[in-house]
């Protein structure tokens, strides 16, 4: 008798990176003449200049970041970070807050960490805390920011100091403000394979992420740089409370990754550094990738109403450290 039973269809192969990359690079070659004619006029070449510049400057802090990041979320059991905070939920948030700067971690790596802290009884406000002071404070980016701003300490003080005052105001507003239903508890998934499997696995992701958002960022300051009027910049930077809202906000649209926001930033010349200061603060705290991870893991509810506050906090901070360092 045959088997009529409907049969599965077999699953479709989705391209891997290489393949899409030597697809690429096969349509560049074969498109060189259009393109080196594109690229022949000296604003193109401005472009591509202050582009690859920064790229190739923020690169290495983005390997090394992923790769840290990747080994945070993956190799270092839950148990540690929930034995290592203080018992008390208003003195876990600032010890969470300043974990950041031994525990290096990029934003997408963050927000899982953050859950599995929720998932393993740590207070919520300690692990918000950490959530914003990973990505922003951890050495590799500290590191960046030094490179990005040669002979200009105060700027990576003022990160510092900026960035970890915000995650311990914002770990102390949830826990004096925050509500048990806003925030949904993260379910653990299930994890497949060993963990080193997973540790490459999340190398991969990461850094497909990572280069993809510096990618847009590098792009949008070479643009910012080269086809805007530099009137036009010079007249938002010239006021300097709409020049701190813009630069905010473009970091929240850039989604840049950490590790390589110092290089844009360091590009925007025309604006004041504390502007820049409250990009670089803003960028890792918020963003539209983060919200949207963040909507994920602790639900809808808790996502639409952190980042706002986040962002006000934030851009209030930088603006104040701003004031008196720089």
């Amino acid at each position: 008798m045959l088997d009529t039973r409907p049969r599965p269809a077999p699953a479709r192969r989705r391209p891997f990176g290489v393949e899409i990359l030597a697809v690429g690079l096969l349509a560049a070659i074969l498109a060189r003449g259009p393109i080196g004619r594109a690229f022949a006029s000296p604003r193109a070449q401005e472009w591509v200049t202050v582009f690859v510049a920064i790229v190739v400057q923020a690169m290495p802090f983005v390997v090394l970041g992923t790769l840290l990041s990747a080994a945070i979320a993956t190799l270092v059991p839950e148990r540690f970070f929930a034995r290592a905070l203080p018992s008390r939920p208003a003195l876990a948030v600032p010890v969470a807050g300043l974990a950041g700067l031994a525990l290096p971690g990029c934003e997408c790596a963050s927000v899982p960490v953050a859950g599995a802290l929720v998932r393993r009884g740590v207070t919520p406000a300690a692990a918000l805390a950490f959530l914003l002071a990973a990505p922003a404070i951890n050495p590799v980016v500290l590191a960046a920011t030094a490179v990005a701003f040669p002979g200009q300490p105060l700027m990576v003080v003022g990160r510092l100091v900026a960035s970890l005052a915000t995650s311990v105001a914002m770990g102390w507003l949830w826990l004096r403000l925050g509500r048990d239903d806003w925030l949904r508890v993260p379910r653990r998934a299930p994890q497949a394979g060993s963990r080193a499997m997973a540790y490459f696995a999340a190398v991969r992701q990461d850094a497909a992420e990572a280069a993809g958002f510096l990618v847009i960022g590098a792009a949008t300051a070479a643009c910012l740089n080269v086809l805007v009027p530099q009137r036009w910049l010079h007249v938002v930077a010239a006021h300097h409370v709409v020049a701190v809202v813009a630069l905010a906000g473009l970091a929240v649209l850039l989604s840049i990754c950490s590790e390589a926001d110092a290089f844009v930033a360091a590009s925007l010349s025309q604006f004041s550094l504390t502007a820049r200061l409250a990009f670089l603060v803003v960028g890792p705290m918020v963003d539209l990738k983060l919200f949207a991870m963040q909507a994920g893991t602790f639900g809808r509810r808790f996502a639409v109403r952190f980042a706002p506050a986040t962002f006000v906090v934030g851009v209030g901070l930088a603006v104040a450290v701003g004031g008196v360092l720089l």
